[in-house]
């Protein structure tokens, strides 16, 4: 048997643990699972807009997603503004005719790729156009029953397990492990959001110490619930550099914040409380446990700041708790080799590939093959689907399997790796490695 197709065969046998999946509840599907929309719950959206496409005009070709997206939007607590739809009473023609040249223009990405697999493979349908948009509605629609998601997941994935960041730990175990945020406890800038964080907490919040205990409280219960790490997606709307501050400081930052009636002190008065909790976070999960995931890189959607996410603002955090475990996300795209150099340099930080396959199978694959060169191999860990959607996780988690037996293919044939080393390696980054990292036993 060829190099490639023995390797492919052993990676195909691998049941995945999937590192990271935003995937809404199966019980939620069937209330938005009626058209191609469906499919634009999330990448896809950001490369419409890129290529051109009126935010408002996308939101309403993509109804009724619209309506997940906002309230996906507030469960995890970001501040995001999502516009509302240019018209809620488009038909599904006039949706599709609005969304056709765009799609047509963003279909030569990773993004509309993975959209593609997930549309044959699970849908039996070849592409997506004019000529098809009404035949996938209706297969859309008629995969509204019970076991839709173990099929999918199981079946057509084999993902033995998903950490999932929905911000609710009532999850299917069987698919997934939960993750939460303590974020809000973080970027928290006004007496408002205190008064969400008290209700949160069932205790009074009026001093910086008190907001600690807070914290502790939530992350309390939310390690009674069966949390698997903790998330911290903050550079979406903050630096990643979080300095370290006196007690004094953030104090300080705290009591200018309670004095504001309205939406608070600006960020850079209420940064140092913000560097101050952050380190009171890392402090709790550590003590609780549990591994730190740190978005890092590129940011979903369009008009983010891209430099807020290097992941070289956080290397004051890997120096003084050597003790923690940080799983960086997203190969810190598209800082790769800075991202890569802090995985090889600092024990306590972990090389999360999620995401970074469907951004470009070509930087996934320049990546891997230099992580494998760099890093020790019980750091890597090759695939998180990141995906709103089970079809976009099952697409997604063929494209890593994809790159993962490409790679291992060319480090055999170049003569780096062995054959039975390239398979066990496959088998580390693609199972053992997360399954370790999050005490899973899968």
């Amino acid at each position: 048997m060829e190099l490639n197709q023995r390797i492919k065969a052993e990676v195909e046998k691998i049941p995945l643990v999937d590192t990271h999946e935003h995937t809404m509840p199966e019980a939620e599907r069937s209330q938005y699972a009626v058209d191609f929309g469906y499919l634009f719950a999330h990448y896809n959206t950001s490369d419409l807009v890129s290529a051109g496409m009126p935010p408002r005009l996308m939101e309403a070709a993509r109804l009724p997603m619209h309506h997940y997206r906002v309230a996906y939007i507030k469960r995890r607590r970001l501040r995001r503004v999502i516009p509302e739809p240019e018209r809620e009473d488009m038909s599904l023609e006039e949706r599709w005719q609005a969304m056709e040249p765009f799609w047509e223009a963003m279909r030569n990405t990773a993004y509309a790729k993975m959209t593609l697999i997930a549309i044959k493979d699970i849908f039996g349908i070849d592409d997506l156009s004019r000529d098809t948009f009404l035949k996938l509605s209706q297969a859309i629609a008629d995969s509204r029953r019970p076991g839709w998601y173990r099929y999918v997941m199981k079946e057509k994935a084999n993902i033995a397990l998903s950490i999932i960041d929905v911000q609710s730990t009532e999850v299917d175990r069987e698919l997934f492990a939960p993750v939460m945020t303590l974020d809000h406890f973080i970027d928290v800038r006004s007496r408002q959001e205190l008064g969400y964080l008290e209700a949160e907490a069932g205790t009074a919040i009026h001093s910086l110490d008190s907001l600690v205990k807070a914290m502790q409280t939530v992350l309390e219960r939310y390690l009674d619930s069966g949390v698997v790490a903790i998330k911290n997606v903050l550079a979406y709307v903050r630096t990643l550099e979080y300095d370290k501050v006196s007690r004094h400081e953030a104090e300080l930052a705290f009591n200018r914040l309670t004095q504001h009636l309205g939406e608070g002190p600006s960020f850079f008065e209420a940064k140092p409380l913000q560097d101050y909790m952050m380190h009171q976070v890392i402090q709790a999960v550590v003590e609780a446990g549990l591994p730190l995931q740190i978005h890092t890189g590129l940011q979903e959607g369009n008009e983010n700041i891209i430099t807020n996410a290097n992941p070289t603002h956080l290397i004051n955090l890997f120096i003084e708790y050597r003790e923690a475990k940080f799983d960086l996300f997203h190969g810190g795209y598209p800082y790769v080799q800075e991202w890569a150099t802090l995985a090889k340099n600092f024990a306590n930080v972990y090389a999360d590939l999620c995401w970074v396959h469907i951004i470009s199978p070509e930087v996934g694959r320049r990546l891997l093959h230099e992580l494998i060169e760099t890093v020790p191999a019980n750091k890597i860990m090759a695939f998180g689907g990141d995906s709103i959607t089970v079809e976009m996780a099952y697409a997604h988690a063929r494209m890593a399997r994809q790159v993962v037996t490409r790679v291992l293919s060319e480090k055999v044939t170049e003569g780096y790796l062995g054959d039975d080393e390239a398979i066990a390696l496959a088998r580390r980054i693609l199972r053992d490695n997360p399954a370790a990292l999050f005490k899973l036993s899968v």
